[in-house]
């Protein structure tokens, strides 16, 4: 999700963007890969990495266990597609992923957590690299290939709405990959959510309903906005998307590329939380792809994060 900004407060915000330029250019030639989801549902281990400048748990970006234990039900809800939740839908394209997340049962080293990993800031001295794509990383990074690395950014109250969330995309051979924030040589991988729209709360905001999480987890995994690259022809390269060249906002539906309506509940919109309810089959089959055939995303489904110390 492109971080949404104005020109007050792009100090502020410059430390939480990950900013990730491929050299690669769209082929508009390429035979998009129609993969299918297996019947087995799968676990990945994740890590949130709760970043604070000494505030109690519970109070401002020191979020309380009980509201980042709610933003993984919420995730689950959504791509499992959950019946009496906002995660479900009875589209004829939607349906379950098939895909569930785990809070880390163990650290790297072998030693028992609950996921939730708190950093305080004012205790740890990093390298003052100024507006690099690995700031919060310094503070903390798992292995990539054995955990999904959540950071909450302790950003300013005044960065609500503006700034969301970002993540980078795995590189792979199906199309659109150069649409994702590809990571460098030296850049970690994972995903930043600003804190105050990390699970439910009673902000004045489109984006209150811990939705930010299961779009960016949908770029973690393979996803592209459904308007990709701003063509028609060529957009996210899942056929059962309708067509848009542009980004969707809001929550009333629009008119897309050759007069379709445009999907308004899809997760990889910039729409309002409270009408996301909608992975389609074949974002769910681009997604099973993804953790099949790229490396680090495929290791997480053995991951030591799963299992007892």
């Amino acid at each position: 999700m492109t971080p949404r900004t104005n020109g007050k407060i792009q100090v502020q915000i410059a430390l939480c963007i990950w900013i990730l330029i491929s050299s690669c250019t769209k082929d508009s030639t390429t035979t998009p890969v129609t993969p299918e989801p297996g019947d087995d549902i799968v676990f990945l281990p994740v890590v949130v990495h709760v970043i604070h400048s000494g505030e109690s748990a519970g109070t401002g970006p020191n979020l309380s266990k009980e509201r980042i234990i709610k933003q993984i039900e919420i995730l689950n809800e959504d791509f499992r597609r959950k019946e009496g939740t906002k995660g479900y839908n009875d589209h004829p394209d939607g349906e379950d992923a098939k895909i569930e997340f785990v809070l880390a049962k163990q650290t790297p080293d072998g030693k028992s957590t609950n996921g939730i990993n708190r950093i305080d800031t004012t205790k740890v001295k990093i390298p003052d690299l100024g507006y690099n794509q690995n700031h919060y990383a310094q503070y903390a990074y798992w292995n990539p290939s054995e955990y999904i690395n959540i950071w909450t950014t302790p950003l300013p109250e005044s960065t609500e709405c503006l700034v969301l969330g970002n993540a980078t995309g795995p590189e792979t051979d199906l199309p659109g990959t150069q649409y994702l924030a590809l990571p460098g040589p030296k850049d970690s991988e994972g995903i930043l959510v600003n804190w105050i729209h990390f699970g439910e709360s009673d902000i004045d905001c489109h984006a209150k309903y811990g939705r930010t999480l299961t779009h960016e987890m949908g770029h973690y995994l393979g996803l592209l906005h459904t308007w990709g690259g701003k063509d028609c022809t060529f957009n996210d390269y899942c056929d059962d998307t309708p067509a848009v060249d542009d980004a969707i906002y809001g929550r009333t539906p629009s008119t897309g590329c050759n007069g379709e309506t445009v999907m308004i509940g899809n997760y990889m919109n910039y729409t309002d939380d409270e009408v996301m309810n909608i992975f389609t089959n074949d974002q769910i089959a681009r997604m099973h792809y993804v953790l099949k055939n790229h490396d680090g995303r495929n290791s997480l489904i053995q991951s030591i994060g799963l299992k007892n110390p």
